[in-house]
């Protein structure tokens, strides 16, 4: 059900990311703050979406039988009404809130996350740059199925998380009504989670929802003209490059590591975490 959902939006993608470039192109919305589309950054978002979305479809599985398990762990289940559907796409919300953070904050999960942020554009197209290494975020999403909604609504409110965030990967729309803002993740919002500017950097981790952020310190509203991108951008337009290089940055750290406490550093810190920053810290909170 969760794949047939993305699979049936495909068109739906294809044909708004025309409807960008259409209005970018005609004049009508452009301004200096809009980047538009090179063809180049672009065949290599779509490439990227293409290969995650067969690769997910793969992994379907896999994430049917671990949702399984963990459903199976309690005696109870909500059903499919109005309350399992409900629960799932708030609790759902706010595990995907983790699991992003997560992704930003444990160099591991950055080395897959890291292509969603590989691009200095910032359209449509951006939003189907995923990564191909995505595993690991099913187990973000067990306590949804360990409160008892069924495996195919986690699917669904999954599936759902992501096609609403579709639409705020755009510059062409600016900011929305005061209450829209507050509540809900916007096109405003979500361009502050891919700027490279020190004050953006680690903000802004919502799905659909942007209150956790709010509540749990990681809001930052959208100032200052967002520069996309990486804090050291690969210039490369390749699919292979662009999926793995962090990976291998991340390799060549733990190769060159003197210890296995600094190995472990480097895997499970965040980005630029050494240790010699570690040490300077620690000298500067001594």
């Amino acid at each position: 059900m969760a794949d047939a959902i993305l699979l049936y939006a495909v068109p739906g993608f294809l044909a708004l990311l025309l409807l960008e470039v259409a209005v970018m192109r005609a004049g009508r919305r452009v301004e200096d703050r809009m980047l538009g589309y090179s063809r180049r950054d672009t065949r290599t978002s779509l490439t990227m979406g293409t290969v995650s979305l067969v690769v997910n479809g793969a992994w379907r599985l896999v994430e049917v039988l671990v949702l399984g398990l963990a459903a199976a762990l309690v005696p109870w289940s909500l059903g499919h009404g109005w309350l399992a559907w409900t629960i799932a796409l708030v609790l759902l919300d706010l595990c995907y809130y983790w699991d992003h953070r997560a992704g930003h904050e444990v160099r591991v999960l950055w080395a897959s996350h890291v292509v969603h942020h590989s691009s200095t554009k910032y359209n449509l197209s951006t939003a189907l740059r995923q990564t191909w290494t995505g595993e690991y975020t099913v187990l973000f999403f067990l306590p949804v199925a360990l409160a008892g909604v069924p495996v195919e609504i986690v699917l669904a409110a999954w599936s759902f998380n992501l096609l609403y965030q579709f639409w705020i990967h755009t510059e062409a729309i600016d900011k929305l009504p005061r209450w829209f803002e507050l509540v809900f993740n916007t096109p405003s919002h979500h361009r502050v989670h891919h700027g490279s500017q020190s004050q953006y950097l680690d903000r802004n981790y919502g799905g659909a929802l942007i209150i956790w952020d709010r509540l749990f310190g990681s809001f930052e509203p959208e100032g200052e003209r967002v520069v996309y991108g990486l804090t050291k951008n690969i210039k490369t337009y390749n699919p292979l490059r662009v999926a793995t290089h962090e990976y291998v940055a991340l390799w060549r750290d733990v190769r060159a590591a003197a210890s296995w406490r600094d190995r472990a550093g480097y895997v499970l810190h965040g980005p630029g975490w050494s240790p010699v920053v570690a040490q300077d810290r620690e000298l500067v909170a001594a």
